[in-house]
C-alpha cells in the first residue's frame, strides 16, 4: 500500500480541477452538467476493459507500494479516477473556449461554408485514421516491443474515425480556439505529469511491450500517444454533441421540439441527417446576424454567448433585424428615401402579422426579396414573428420616424422635453428589451402568471430606456457630427445653451454637466428595474444580468471623473468586460 498515485492526484489534476470549476462554474448550465457526464460515462466504459486487458496482459504494471490498494477489474482506483479526471478538465477546458461560439453558423450545406469541398477532407482523414487502425493491429498482431503502441492505436482509432466521420465538418470549420487548444494544452501538460510519474515509478510500462523511443528524457512515445488521443477523443466527442445540437436547434421544422437535453438518440438522428436536407438560406442568414452583432455591438455580441440554444438564435436573428431596419434608415439618401423605408417595413410587418393569423410566408417572402436589398433580406425573412407580438416591431420603426423629424426644416431638433426623450428612447429600446422579454418566455417554461409577466415585461422596458440614456451620453459627439441633438432643449436652456451650440461644440462643460445629469437618470431606471432580472426563469436570468451589466459599464465609464470620451465614445477595455460578465453570473 502506498501513496504515489493518489499523490499524483492531489498534485496535478486535482488543482486544475478545482481552477477550472471555480472559472467556469458561473457559465455552468445544465446541458454543460449533462455533457460533462454523459463524456465520462462513455469514457470510463470504453477505457476500463481496455485499461484491464493491458494489466492482465502486463504491458503497464502498478507497484504495490504506488497504490493505495482497492481494485476494479484489476485496474487501481486512482486509475479509474484518472479516466474521470481526465475527462472532467479537458472537458471544462473545451467549454470555457467554445462558450463564446455560435455553432449554427458553422453548418455546413451543399453550397454555405465550402460543405462540398470539405467531402474530400472527410475522405482524407478517414483513410488515414484507417491506415493507422490497420497499422494497430499489425502492431497486436506481431506483439513484441510495439504492442502497447499497437492496442492504443486499435483502441482509439476506431472511436476517433467514427467521430471525424459523425462530425468533420465542424472539427475542420470551428475556430481552433475550440479544437486544437482544449487538445494542445491538456497533452501537454499531461505529458509532463507522465513524464514525473515514470520517473517516479508511479507506474511502469514493461520492456517487452514498448518500442524504447522517447519523445523527451522519460517520456515514452506509446505514452505521447495515448494522452493525446485520449484528449482527441474528448474533444473530438464534446464537437460531435455540440454539432448535433446546432443541428437540433438550427433547424425547428425538422426538430420542432428539442429538450433541453436531448437523448443519445436524438444527437445521433440530427448527425446523421444528410447536409442536402439542411436550410441553406437560414444558416446563411444566421451567418449575416451574427456577424452584424458582433461589428456593431461588443457588449451585446460578449452577452449573447451566454444565452443558450434556441434563445440565443432567435435574440441574434432579433438584434439583425433591429440593426438593419436602423441602417435602412440612418443609411438612406435623402429624408424621403428614408420615410419610404419606414413605410416598406410597416408593410412588411403587415405582411408578417396578417389579421386573420394565417401567415402566408411565401407572399411576404417574395415581398421582402421583390422590396430589400440582398443584405437586409435573411434579417427580415427569419425574425421570428410567429411568436413575437407586433406591436413592440410597430412602435420601433415609431422611433426611427422620430429620427428623421431632426432632419425636418419645422422643427430640427424633435426632443423638446424629457417627455419627449423618453418616448423616444421606449420606442428605439424599451420595445427591443419588451421583444426579448417574450423570446425569453417563449423559450423557458417557467410557471408565470399572466400579470406578472405583464410586470416583467414593462420593467424590460424600463431597462431598455435606461440603456438607451446610456447609450445618447455616450454618444453626443457622434449625433452632434450628424446634427442630432438627443439632450432636451429644456435642459440645454438651463445651461443656457440652445441644440445648435452642442452641434458646433459638444465636448463644453455645460454639456458634460448634462451627460452626468442624463446617466444619474439612467441609473435612477436601472435601479429600479434590475430586481425584475432576478424574477425571469433562471435559464435567461444570468445572461440577462451580463446584457444589462455589459453596456451599462459604459455608463459607469463615462460617470468617472475626469473621464474623456475617445473619438466620441467610451469603450469598455475587453478583460474589464470579461470580469463585469464573470461577476454578473456570479451573483
Amino acid at each position: 500500500m502506498g501513496f504515489d498515485y493518489a499523490l499524483v492526484h492531489l498534485l496535478y489534476t486535482i488543482p486544475p480541477a478545482i481552477a477550472l470549476t471555480f472559472l467556469y462554474r458561473p457559465l455552468l448550465t445544465r446541458l454543460d452538467v449533462y455533457k460533462i457526464l454523459f463524456l465520462i460515462t462513455i469514457a470510463v466504459t470504453a477505457t476500463t476493459p481496455w485499461d484491464s486487458y493491458l494489466i492482465h496482459n502486463r504491458v503497464w504494471t502498478y507497484p504495490a507500494n504506488a497504490i493505495v490498494g482497492p481494485t476494479l477489474f484489476s485496474i487501481p482506483a486512482e486509475e479509474i479516477f484518472f479516466f474521470v479526471i481526465q475527462t472532467y478538465n479537458t472537458s471544462l477546458l473545451y467549454l470555457i473556449f467554445s462558450t463564446p461560439t455560435f455553432h449554427p453558423v458553422y453548418l455546413c450545406g451543399e453550397t454555405v461554408n465550402h460543405g462540398r469541398a470539405l467531402r474530400k477532407w472527410r475522405l482524407l482523414g478517414q483513410a488515414m485514421l484507417l491506415i493507422g487502425i490497420l497499422s494497430g493491429l499489425k502492431l497486436v498482431i506481431k506483439k513484441g516491443e510495439g504492442f502497447y503502441l499497437g492496442l492504443i492505436l486499435v483502441w482509439a482509432g476506431p472511436f476517433v474515425l467514427l467521430l471525424w466521420t459523425l462530425a468533420y465538418q465542424f472539427l475542420l470549420g470551428l475556430p481552433w480556439t475550440n479544437t486544437v487548444l482544449p487538445i494542445t494544452l491538456p497533452t501537454l501538460y499531461l505529458w509532463v505529469v507522465d513524464t514525473l510519474a515514470l520517473k517516479r515509478g508511479t507506474w511502469v510500462i514493461e520492456s517487452g511491450t514498448k518500442l524504447g523511443w522517447h519523445l523527451w528524457d522519460g517520456l515514452e512515445i506509446e505514452e505521447a500517444v495515448f494522452f493525446l488521443a485520449t484528449n482527441l477523443l474528448i474533444v473530438f466527442g464534446l464537437v460531435a454533441f455540440d454539432n448535433a445540437l446546432a443541428i437540433l436547434q438550427t433547424f425547428p421544422l425538422m426538430f420542432p421540439n428539442v429538450p433541453i437535453l436531448p437523448s443519445p438518440v436524438m444527437l445521433v438522428w440530427g448527425l446523421l441527417v444528410p447536409i442536402a436536407k439542411y436550410d441553406e438560406q437560414r444558416i446563411e442568414g444566421l451567418k449575416e446576424a451574427s456577424e452584424r452583432l458582433r461589428k456593431k455591438s461588443r457588449s451585446f455580441y460578449l452577452a449573447s454567448g451566454v444565452f443558450q440554444g434556441r434563445l440565443r438564435i432567435d435574440l441574434v436573428l432579433l438584434y439583425s433585424f433591429c440593426r438593419v431596419a436602423d441602417d435602412l434608415v440612418d443609411n438612406a439618401s435623402s429624408v424621403i428615401e428614408a420615410k419610404n423605408w419606414i413605410a416598406q417595413m410597416n408593410r412588411y410587418l403587415d405582411y408578417a402579422y396578417i389579421k386573420d393569423n394565417k401567415r402566408d410566408l411565401y407572399s411576404m417572402e417574395e415581398f421582402v426579396k421583390a422590396t430589400f436589398p440582398p443584405s437586409a433580406q435573411a434579417a427580415l425573412i427569419l425574425l421570428p414573428t410567429s411568436y413575437l407580438s407586433p406591436q413592440p416591431l410597430y412602435d420601433l420603426l415609431k422611433g426611427f420616424e422620430m429620427d428623421l423629424d431632426f432632419s425636418s426644416g419645422g422643427n430640427p431638433f424633435p426632443i423638446v422635453d424629457e417627455s419627449l426623450l423618453q418616448i423616444y428612447a421606449s420606442r428605439v429600446a424599451g420595445t427591443v428589451a419588451e421583444a426579448c422579454i417574450e423570446l425569453v418566455y417563449h423559450h423557458t417554461s417557467a410557471p408565470v402568471t399572466e400579470a406578472q409577466r405583464q410586470n416583467i415585461v414593462h420593467a424590460g422596458g424600463q431597462m431598455g430606456i435606461a440603456l438607451q440614456y446610456v447609450n445618447i451620453a455616450r454618444d453626443i459627439k457622434v449625433d452632434a457630427q450628424i446634427s442630432r441633438v438627443y439632450l432636451p432643449t429644456t435642459w440645454l436652456k438651463e445651461q443656457d445653451l440652445v441644440p445648435q451650440n452642442v452641434v458646433g461644440d459638444p465636448e463644453t462643460p455645460h454639456t458634460e454637466v448634462l451627460r452626468q445629469r442624463l446617466l444619474d437618470q439612467a441609473m435612477e431606471i436601472y435601479y429600479q428595474a434590475r430586481a425584475a432580472i432576478e424574477l425571469l426563469p433562471l435559464e435567461a436570468r444570468g445572461p440577462m444580468r451580463v446584457a444589462v451589466e455589459s453596456y451599462m459599464e459604459i455608463g459607469r465609464i463615462l460617470r468617472k471623473p475626469g473621464y474623456r470620451v475617445k473619438a466620441g465614445r467610451a469603450t469598455v477595455p475587453k478583460l474589464r468586460r470579461l470580469e463585469v460578465a464573470w461577476t454578473a453570473l456570479s451573483r
